[in-house]
């Protein structure tokens, strides 16, 4: 299975430099979306969303210390698997970097779609 690096940064980054674009993209005016289209997207997103926040307390127990015991091995893991969800490239630090994203991705697509209105006016507009 291949698993990409993003080229050494952090996914959230990645993630979240692609809605910046796809935001700025929608906002120059480079593409579109019709309303039926643009609403599915949308609802993805929102759901998504939802689904984010609705997991943020039971998922913010990974900025806890794990109750592994007292073994040398458990003193060992503790500290590890606390800075690994929590760490510049942690569970918990991507997963807020993708909801950021999600919110860029909902502008863009709400800008894609009166990119679709403000087109099809126009076009609208030549034939009368």
């Amino acid at each position: 299975m291949y698993i990409d690096d993003a080229g050494g940064a952090s996914i959230g980054s990645t993630i979240g430099k692609s809605m910046s674009d796809f935001a700025t993209g929608a906002a120059s005016g480079a593409f579109s979306v019709n309303e039926e289209g643009g609403e599915a997207l949308l609802r993805a997103i929102r759901d998504m969303v939802k689904w984010v926040d609705s997991e943020a307390n039971q998922l913010s127990r990974l900025n806890e210390q794990a109750m592994l015991g007292d073994s040398n091995g458990a003193r060992v893991m503790k500290p590890h698997l606390q800075q690994v969800a929590n760490d510049g490239q942690g569970f918990n630090t991507q997963l807020k970097e993708f909801r950021a994203s999600l919110t860029k991705a909902e502008e863009g697509i709400m800008q894609a779609m009166a990119n679709y209105r403000n087109t099809d006016e126009a076009a609208a507009s030549k034939l009368k």
